[in-house]
């Protein structure tokens, strides 16, 4: 059986947003996704055989113990899955994906180390617990919202600073940051 939570591919990935099943052409038995992430909601969802979802309404005591979405975050929900399958949703994507292109290229570019990819979450590798922490903050001073990752929550020599790049970014936000980090 394959699981995926695809809390950040959904929305993000693939030529119409539909997530690492479209980006990888494959298709998992069970999908977790969020509407907190591309698509700025509360709430999340599974898919799954009939079979499954009655057992997880039936089992889950997140689901049991927990309330659903209010109507207004399920019209806003429909409303930002409508504009994703739209030619304007076509454009953010590709927005998005050049811009995050842009940014991987320029942390490169300026000496540092990523992991390079089609996902608009890009990390920043700084391996060093201090230096992620100066560089956070000196981000932060600089007005630039990135979340640095340290010990405990990553393992040592893995810490990071998480960038998000979105829609509403333009060019010169992402110069920008660069820049920024080029001053560090």
């Amino acid at each position: 059986m394959v699981v995926v939570d695809d809390s950040h591919g959904v929305g993000a990935l693939g030529a119409t947003g539909r997530g690492t099943e479209e980006e990888s052409r494959g298709q998992a038995d069970v999908l977790i996704g969020t509407l907190g992430k591309a698509f700025g909601v509360n709430g999340g969802y599974v898919t799954g055989t009939g079979t499954m979802v009655r057992f997880l309404h039936e089992k889950g005591p997140m689901y049991i113990y927990s309330n659903p979405i209010t109507p207004g975050e399920a019209a806003a929900a429909e409303m930002a899955v409508s504009i994703l399958d739209s030619p304007e949703g076509a454009e953010l994507l590709s927005h998005v994906a050049a811009l995050t292109q842009r940014f991987e290229s320029g942390l490169i570019d300026a000496g540092f180390e990523t992991i390079p990819g089609p996902h608009p979450i890009v990390p920043l590798l700084v391996r060093d617990t201090e230096r992620t922490a100066a560089l956070a903050a000196h981000l932060h001073e600089n007005g630039v919202l990135a979340t640095g990752l340290n010990f405990p929550v990553v393992p040592r020599g893995e810490e990071e600073i998480r960038f998000q790049v979105n829609a509403d970014h333009t060019v010169a936000d992402i110069d920008y940051v660069l820049g920024v980090l080029a001053a560090f």
